[in-house]
């Protein structure tokens, strides 16, 4: 439902081979990849803020860390606006997924940055997608 929180598992494999599941971290992946290259992602919690107040705002995907005073305000702001509230483990792993890291030569990111990010246009339909909406309607 909108405004709860779902954890989800902290090692996501790589994607899934043909006819295979996709688990919900690889789907989330997906989806957050698909949005930045629409331009609907939105990485930072002030611009978040900003596209939740206007009530542009699809899913938030926060990461977990050490201050509980920020996750008490974005679970307070998501559950005011019903935002869908996804929690991811790692913030270095987010940022990689929401583009704020370098490539090197071989494909590998290097110099990632942690951070929240909140989805503003899915862009395209995929199975990754549907993956995340039915894990949102079901925490």
């Amino acid at each position: 439902m909108a405004g709860e929180e779902a954890v989800v598992p902290v090692e996501a494999p790589p994607g899934p081979g043909l006819g295979q599941p996709m688990d919900i971290m690889t789907a989330l992946q997906l989806v957050l990849r698909k949005s930045l290259g629409h331009r609907g992602l939105v990485r930072g919690l002030h611009e978040a803020a900003k596209v939740i107040e206007k009530h542009a705002a699809l899913l938030f995907v926060l990461a977990d860390c050490n201050q509980q005073d920020y996750q008490k305000w974005v679970k307070a702001l998501c559950a005011d606006h019903n935002v869908s509230l996804v929690t991811v483990p790692a913030a270095k792993t987010l940022g990689e997924w929401a583009g704020l890291c370098k490539i090197d030569s071989e494909g590998k990111a290097r110099k990632a940055m942690g951070c929240s990010c909140l989805v503003r246009d899915y862009g395209e339909e995929s199975e990754g997608l549907h993956i995340v909406q039915e894990f949102v309607k079901s925490h």
